[in-house]
């Protein structure tokens, strides 16, 4: 797999930089995307001193025009087999009602237009190539509500929605096209959800996290490297025959 490419968005931190370093290790050439490729300096590092081969490119996938940009940088760098559409927000926390429409459309263009802009840009390339496999990271909010998150569970639904048509329609050129849908992630980022969730449904913060592990028959959260190993799973040839799936990476927290 040396010759070949893997992009994947938001490599720079958290899920992004798990997946980035767990294809790395699977001997792709991994393009770290950020909107400011500085910040994604340590996730190409670790992969170097991994002896994995990396590099970081800006991108902002809500921008038609960026998208196309990266696509055209990428393809420089060599064939590309495997792209993770993973940049994601979180959006605002509120009750329906009282979420203003411009912060509805900056978590949708985002989470759920940055999926189509990436897969669109990369995927003529594919075709010519008749090869390749899209991943997409939903989310277990994508199959089941969470409380004042309708943006972002509109928005990682309509993930899935896509990832099942596009699989259809790519399937005849030998393209895949795969979901994982993680659940509640350790680090940073989950924290400032867990200290959301506590204000909105008025309850403490350890309240709030006993309410995410609670659910899941392992009583845990979920780890990064987890999420990744999923992902190096279905970018690899092992995953063949598998494409059109929303694969759950939440401990049990949502089981269909």
């Amino acid at each position: 797999m040396g010759d070949r490419v893997a992009v994947v968005t938001g490599g720079n931190r958290g899920i992004g930089r798990a997946i980035a370093v767990a294809l790395a290790a699977d001997g792709f050439a991994v393009a770290v995307i950020a909107r400011e490729p500085a910040t994604a300096a340590d996730t190409v590092a670790a992969i170097e001193a991994g002896g994995g081969t990396a590099f970081a490119l800006a991108c902002d996938v809500a921008d038609e025009q960026s998208v196309a940009t990266l696509a055209r940088e990428v393809a420089e760098r060599g064939p590309v087999h495997t792209v993770v559409a993973n940049a994601g927000v979180a959006g605002p926390t509120a009750p329906l009602h009282e979420i203003a429409l411009a912060d509805w459309r900056a978590c949708l263009a985002t989470d759920l237009d940055g999926v189509f802009l990436t897969f669109r840009a990369f995927v003529p390339a594919m075709i010519t190539a008749r090869s390749g496999s899209l991943i997409a990271i939903s989310s277990m909010t994508g199959k089941r509500p969470l409380l004042g998150r309708t943006p972002y569970a509109a928005a990682k639904m309509g993930v899935i929605g896509l990832v099942r048509t596009l699989a259809l329609e790519l399937g005849p050129h030998g393209i895949r096209v795969n979901a994982v849908c993680p659940g509640a992630v350790t680090g940073p980022r989950m924290d400032d959800v867990i200290r959301r969730q506590a204000a909105a449904r008025g309850i403490t913060e350890a309240e709030a996290r006993a309410s995410f592990t609670a659910a899941s028959p392992l009583h845990r959260l979920v780890e990064a490297d987890e999420v990744a190993a999923a992902c190096a799973y279905l970018a690899s040839d092992v995953a063949a025959s598998i494409t059109g799936e929303d694969l759950n990476v939440n401990a049990g927290v949502v089981m269909y």
